[in-house]
């Protein structure tokens, strides 16, 4: 028989060896997880790389820009998610994603891509987060919905539907610009919650919003590079882009437009002439100090009262007033052209500036000669018109105008239109640009003496903040 010591001696050596015993099972069970978790990223990252192949052969133009983002796992990523360098997963909801079907991977692999060919993670910082996410999600699935692809579609339920119909009442080409602008005419906060059920399918808590940054801006410079290489594929490829991918080569061309700076443009207008100033970079005060304090009042030069500056003063602002060209568009130009036209540096005092309605006659002149005279033009405006369009009037009456000398020195012509018209087969005396507004864009032919400018609400604002 033990004695006290015996039996504590005992229970100490099975206790030691039962807790070797778990030690050991969980070191397996932790193995055996650890194998199983390595396994599952295993599984996802072919999931993904399986995605990628199927939108290689469905899509080739697409190849390069597929293979731009590297995988990487993350557990706290609600779906899909990107920086635009890496393509963030969740394992667990990919593998249950790609049980259930695997377009619906295909489709969030390729959305995720399409959000970075359109830059727009640096694009919102100035924008309201909810609406501009919201507009981003709408305009890369309104591509993916007309992808006719067995690797990609999936048929657009009825209010998906009905959300595209009422966009494209407004907008001719549904980009994630013109769509925020929509949004921000919906106030109901239901609409707003149930368009965001419809469309929001990826996380974009990675999007580098302010666009700042080294990463960013290099990101998005390699992004835009891609995308215009993209565009030069596609084109090659007519044929094929003209099917099942017309509308994303039609979105491509859109942000591959050449991006213009309103003011830098205007200053195209701006002719040489002598001003009343003095110029300070050739009048030398030493010398003009000097007579003053030796000879009295008797400077030994006098300043120059006169400076060579590139100014505008006769100009012509033609709009159109067809039905197809709405006074909303119409005040927003006139309203960023005036606050490029009171920067003293670039315009006279005075100016003779006409502006003109004209649908497929001419309805109004009206002569600018100050800032103030425009400012209280934009004031009383009315649209006269709204018949159809027809440029040649336009130019003729202008013409007309010069012959009776009614401009000293007319350097230029702005026509803010839709570009739905009968154009001049004659090339005018005086330079012409057609103005489009992005989200009334139309990819129309101008003449080929003719500059073709298409500005967005952006390109417009970040003068006023400039002068501001």
């Amino acid at each position: 028989m033990k004695n006290g010591n015996g039996v504590f001696h005992d229970v100490c050596a099975k206790e030691r060896k039962d807790v070797a015993n778990m030690n050991s099972r969980l070191e397996e069970l932790l193995n055996s997880l650890q194998k199983k978790e390595e396994e599952k990223l295993d599984i996802a990252s072919d999931i993904l790389a399986n995605a990628r192949n199927e939108l290689y052969f469905a899509l080739r133009y697409l190849d390069t820009a597929l293979s731009a983002l590297h995988f990487q796992a993350d557990p706290g990523c609600e779906t899909l998610g990107t920086d635009g360098g890496f393509l963030y997963f969740n394992p667990d909801w990919l593998l249950n994603a790609f049980l259930n079907g695997k377009v619906r991977v295909n489709r969030l692999y390729l959305h995720e891509v399409l959000h970075c060919l359109f830059c727009h993670l640096w694009q919102g910082e100035k924008r309201d987060a909810f609406r501009w996410d919201l507009a981003c999600d709408m305009a890369v699935e309104s591509i993916l919905d007309e992808l006719y692809l067995p690797a990609v579609y999936r048929r657009p339920g009825a209010f998906r539907k009905e959300c595209y119909r009422k966009m494209k009442e407004e907008l001719k080409v549904l980009t994630a610009e013109g769509i925020y602008h929509q949004l921000e005419k919906i106030q109901e906060e239901e609409t707003l919650a149930r368009m965001a059920g419809e469309f929001r399918l990826d996380d974009h808590s990675r999007w580098l919003r302010d666009g700042k940054g080294n990463t960013a801006r290099n990101r998005q410079k390699e992004w835009q590079d891609l995308r215009e290489k993209m565009q030069t594929e596609m084109e090659t490829l007519a044929k094929e882009a003209a099917g099942d991918s017309k509308s994303l080569l039609e979105r491509i061309q859109v942000e591959n437009r050449e991006r213009y700076d309103y003011k830098e443009f205007l200053r195209k207008f701006s002719v040489l002439k002598e001003e009343m100033q003095v110029d300070p970079d050739s009048f030398d005060y030493i010398f003009y100090t000097y007579g003053l304090e030796h000879y009295g009042n008797m400077p030994l030069i006098e300043p120059l009262e006169t400076k060579e500056i590139r100014k505008i003063e006769d100009f012509v602002i033609v709009i159109d007033t067809s039905m197809s060209c709405s006074g909303e568009l119409v005040r927003q130009f006139l309203e960023e052209t005036y606050s490029v036209l009171t920067q003293s540096e670039t315009y006279f005092k005075k100016v003779n500036i006409h502006i003109i309605q004209c649908d497929d006659r001419v309805r109004e002149d009206v002569a600018i000669t100050s800032a103030e005279t425009l400012k209280s033009y934009m004031e009383r405006l009315t649209i006269n018109g709204c018949g159809g369009t027809d440029f040649r009037p336009a130019f003729q009456y202008v013409d007309e105008l010069v012959g009776k000398q009614r401009f000293s020195r007319l350097k230029g012509l702005l026509y803010f239109t839709d570009g739905r018209g009968i154009y001049p087969v004659k090339r005018p005396a005086y330079d012409t640009a057609f103005v489009f507004m992005e989200q009334d864009f139309l990819d129309v032919d101008v003449p080929p003496w003719a500059m073709k400018i298409i500005l967005s609400p952006e390109d417009l604002d970040r003068d006023v903040e400039e002068k501001g």
